[in-house]
């Protein structure tokens, strides 16, 4: 397959999945933005796990020494 065939391929799955969003956005737009405040609270753990948490960059340093 080169590369225009290729080119082709693509520009029509694109442009099928843009009339699909465009005739499905209409009827279902109320249930999407319904799930937003959901989708910021699954952001927040997603966040925390991948981000690392708090404690980068804050490492302690032992000099040996107690007071």
């Amino acid at each position: 397959m080169n590369l225009r065939n290729k080119r082709a391929w693509l520009l029509a799955a694109f442009s099928a999945a843009l009339i699909g969003i465009f005739l499905v956005y209409p009827e279902h737009r109320q249930h999407l933005f319904g799930l937003i405040p959901y989708a910021f609270l699954f952001a927040c753990p997603l966040l925390h796990f991948f981000h690392g948490g708090h404690h980068h960059g804050h490492r302690h340093q032992s000099s040996g020494q107690e007071l």
